[in-house]
């Protein structure tokens, strides 16, 4: 049972979701041979001063 987990800032749309999931799923099918009723696609979504890189955190970046 592969688990795929995403880890984004917050903000996509459910279309946008919807759209991921499905390409993470036909991914993993095409390239790691998995079924797909098997697959678990996991999104993760974190408001952007939750989240620093290099010490800066999200809301005060200006390459994002």
């Amino acid at each position: 049972m592969p688990f795929v987990t995403v880890h984004l800032w917050e903000g996509r749309t459910i279309d946008q979701k919807r759209a991921l999931a499905k390409a993470i799923t036909d991914a993993m099918v095409e390239h790691a041979g998995a079924r797909p009723d098997g697959l678990h696609v996991a999104i993760q979504e974190y408001p952007k001063e939750n989240w620093a890189r290099a010490g800066v955190l999200g809301t005060d970046r200006t390459d994002a």
